[in-house]
């Protein structure tokens, strides 16, 4: 159970070294560099370097070291694809099975989103504490699985292009305090259509990367 633990902690502690982009994409590392910056062992680190091979995060090359790869247009929209569906059923989950603590919690994020006084960092936390706040309340432990890893790859693309910070998060905080207050009014249909209104905004930023001024076009 320790362990477990331990890997975890892991997990949690090199999926944020590859979206702060404190390990550059492209960047090979070797597991002694991440049992280092990590403070854990060589069973949890490896454990994790699993994990988030099987999540698409890092590729092990054996006796080279483990690669972070870019992350492309291509790729990021081909998860927002399946994130997409996820995430709608995800939120669906969520207002017919929020308990009274889930949409407590979530009453006191939307006060923090609304506030929209983030910086960088706290903006992209915030994001994940939120996403979890979510799944959590659709109880569907399987579900969670699923999302994770789609959730940390969207993270990392877009701290990897944007550009203008205070735009984009005041953006993103309303987009995901729309889909709480429709899990909290038990709105299904609401949720389902914020949900993909958070989704169609990644989709357009993904196509800004691309191309800057026109969008799509």
């Amino acid at each position: 159970m320790m362990q477990q633990g331990k890997a975890a902690q892991a997990y949690e502690e090199i999926e944020r070294l590859i979206v702060f982009q404190e390990l550059a994409p492209g960047s090979l590392v070797s597991e002694a560099v991440l049992m280092e910056r990590t403070g854990l062992g060589r069973t949890p680190v490896r454990e994790a370097l699993q994990q988030l091979a099987r999540n698409r995060l890092v590729e092990i090359h054996p006796n080279k070291g483990v690669l972070v790869p870019p992350a492309s247009v291509e790729a990021q929209l081909r998860m927002l694809e399946l994130r997409r569906v996820l995430e709608a059923l995800s939120v669906r989950l969520a207002c017919q099975t929020a308990t009274d603590d889930d949409r407590k919690a979530m009453q006191e994020m939307v006060q923090l989103l609304e506030a929209d006084q983030f910086t960088l960092r706290q903006y992209l936390e915030t994001v994940k504490e939120t996403h979890q706040m979510i799944v959590d309340a659709s109880h569907n432990e399987y579900l969670a699985d699923a999302m994770a890893p789609l959730q940390g790859l969207s993270r990392r693309f877009w701290i990897t292009h944007v550009r203008d910070e205070q735009a984009e998060i005041s953006q993103g905080s309303g987009l995901h305090a729309r889909i709480l207050h429709a899990i909290l009014d038990r709105d299904s249909e609401g949720a389902e259509k914020a949900s993909h209104a958070l989704n169609d905004y990644l989709v357009e930023f993904a196509y800004r990367t691309v191309h800057p001024r026109t969008g799509r076009s």
